[in-house]
């Protein structure tokens, strides 16, 4: 297979987020639906809307969110929608949660390794293509949070969330923790709903992974740890695997000394796993040159 291009920049900026996904040559067509992680209450490491502010407006999005399946700001849909307004998501563009009301949308997962099916937002339907806009840092129970993440537990609607923990056992908050699946389990539905969510939009969709504020804590911990390792660019890419590994490669190939402490929570959980898994599903390949602007 072809390598992946994956296009990188050092320099940390809202101007350079535009640049990079300039340099993907991409026109994402119709309405847009930008993915972010709008931050729980109490996070000091989410990217802001402010940051995020010319790279939205460039591609006239829609910031789109998802409810959560644990306790906190945003696992019901007025708690969410309230926080958005408090972290300014609202003051600067549309937000459309996208599992507010209704039944789910279901997408089907044939070839899934785990689930058969991802529950999502029926909101999605309003959209047309889509940017997956992602904080690159740690996570605590999937070792990183990059694009495929984004793709899967970001994109899942409540229940959804709690299929893809559970394995495909519950989507009911109640009876989540009762059913969390192995952590292989687990990464492989993350892997399956990923995929689903890049063939429902096909080729129109562009990432883009921020490598700041990297955290061995994702933005939905409202204590978080401090970032332990500096900020080491932008990434943009057409394909989600190639992407994620890349910032993989660059944190190991850091000098940092706090690379060790991010890295220790990537393998304890097993993070890459996801990526291994979403490319045997043919989400991408993990082969990627690496051009730097």
């Amino acid at each position: 297979m072809e390598k992946a291009k994956v296009y990188f920049t050092k320099e940390i900026t809202p101007e350079n987020v535009v640049k990079m996904y300039k340099a993907l040559n991409k026109e994402l067509p119709g309405k847009v639906a930008v993915k972010v992680h709008s931050g729980e209450e109490g996070n000091q490491n989410y990217l802001h809307p402010e940051f995020m502010k010319q790279m939205v407006e460039y591609v006239n999005g829609t910031i789109v969110e998802c409810n959560t399946a644990y306790e906190g700001e945003r696992n019901t849909t007025d708690k969410h929608q309230k926080l958005m307004e408090r972290h300014g998501w609202s003051k600067y563009f549309d937000v459309d949660i996208l599992d507010a009301e209704g039944e789910d949308k279901v997408i089907e997962i044939p070839n899934g390794k785990v689930i058969k099916k991802n529950y999502v937002g029926k909101n999605i339907d309003n959209y047309d293509s889509m940017l997956v806009l992602s904080h690159f840092k740690g996570h605590p129970m999937g070792g990183y949070g990059g694009a495929l993440k984004q793709l899967s537990i970001g994109v899942a609607s409540s229940a959804g969330k709690c299929w893809i923990h559970s394995a495909g056992k519950t989507k009911d908050q109640k009876t989540l923790w009762d059913n969390i699946a192995k952590q292989d389990e687990f990464l492989e539905a993350m892997a399956d709903s990923a995929s689903s969510v890049v063939n429902y939009f096909k080729d129109k969709i562009a990432y883009i992974n921020i490598m700041c504020n990297m955290s061995v804590d994702c933005d939905c911990c409202s204590v978080a740890e401090d970032p332990c390792i500096k900020d080491i660019g932008i990434l943009a890419s057409l394909y989600p695997v190639a992407i994620d590994q890349a910032c993989i490669d660059l944190v190991k190939n850091s000098n940092d000394k706090g690379k060790a402490h991010f890295l220790e929570r990537v393998e304890s959980r097993h993070g890459t796993h996801t990526i291994d898994v979403a490319e045997e599903l043919g989400v991408g390949t993990k082969q990627y040159e690496l051009i730097e602007l």
